[in-house]
């Protein structure tokens, strides 16, 4: 990964996260790291935790954000999150996946919040 996309990608993710409190959201966790995946964002949304995946585009060239989670994205996502849930005893809470889809190739720059963006896989329960 180049240094400008390291960098696009930080500003990404402060971009999300200030939309996303903008929505209500409250941010818990950012970068959360494991072994076998990493959430970008983990916040409250009312009583659902969310596990959010932040994507940008800045060309048109890869397709949109949305497109850009894959099925192999998403299952590590998920992987991450149940690790999330079971470290803060929290297995019996909802949760669900969303994506924050930044366009940064339009004339104005676009925001895009995807709530249930995908599903756990019901191989990945606990």
């Amino acid at each position: 990964m180049t240094k400008e996309s390291l960098n696009l990608g930080i500003q990404a993710e402060e971009k999300a996260k200030k939309f996303l409190e903008n929505q209500g959201y409250k941010i818990l966790c950012r970068n959360y790291k494991t072994k076998l995946g990493e959430v970008d964002i983990i916040a409250q949304d009312q009583d659902v935790l969310c596990f959010i995946e932040v994507k940008c585009r800045s060309s048109e060239k890869f397709g949109s954000g949305l497109e850009a989670v894959s099925a192999t994205k998403q299952k590590q996502i998920s992987k991450a999150a149940l690790i999330y849930l079971k470290e803060k005893n929290l297995l019996d809470k909802k949760a669900r996946f969303d994506v924050v889809a930044l366009d940064t190739c339009a004339a104005q720059e676009k925001i895009e919040l995807i709530k249930n963006a995908f599903e756990l896989n019901e191989r990945f329960t606990y």
